[in-house]
């Protein structure tokens, strides 16, 4: 297991940006795959995007062109650059690794909480 931290939630105005950090434990980070996950209130766990360790990225079409995922595996920490941010986005956000072929869940952070209120 790996262990995972966020960072960086907090609250902001609509159009706002945010930018959550996720830095693991140990020494093979850059061997996995990281994803940032969402869940608002009464709503099930949602897929926002995805890093490959190769560095091949994907995005739920809901945060396509405002929301930018990225890694650096010198520092074991995976980043979610947030912005244009709507109500909607509103949600605990998670991060996640996975081995290299997706099978394997390997850790969960604690979640970190996004507020955008006017």
């Amino acid at each position: 297991q790996v262990q995972l931290v966020e960072s960086g939630g907090g609250l902001v105005q609509p159009g706002g940006s945010l930018r959550l950090s996720c830095v693991a434990s140990g020494s093979i980070f850059s061997r996995l795959n990281m994803g940032w996950y969402r869940q608002a209130p009464g709503k099930q766990r949602e897929l926002v995007a995805t890093i490959a360790n190769g560095g091949n990225t994907n995005y739920a079409d809901s945060v396509k062109g405002r929301f930018t995922i990225s890694r650096d595996n010198a520092k074991n920490t995976g980043f979610l650059q947030m912005n244009s941010l709507k109500l909607e986005d509103t949600a605990v956000y998670f991060c996640n690794v996975r081995s290299s072929d997706n099978r394997i869940s390997l850790g969960w952070g604690q979640g970190t909480q996004v507020t955008v209120s006017s």
